[in-house]
């Protein structure tokens, strides 16, 4: 069985590295929030808001583990 992920383009939305127009994809993939460019190789994964307010700034700390 293949699991489709299902991905719908920004429209209007111009690639921060290679300037090409309406060539972002936005995408779900093991429920994290990526952005990817079918044009070149660029790549951003949004992180989770909880993730990102856990974390202490003048840590080093990837995550925090709240059983």
């Amino acid at each position: 069985m293949t699991n489709k992920t299902k991905k719908r383009f920004i429209a209007g939305a111009t690639c921060p590295q290679c300037k090409s127009l309406d060539s972002l994809m936005l995408f779900f993939e093991n429920n994290v929030e990526k952005l990817a460019c079918v044009k070149c190789d660029y790549a951003e994964t949004q992180t989770q808001e909880k993730v990102s307010s856990a974390t202490r700034p003048s840590e080093n700390v990837i995550g925090v583990f709240k059983p």
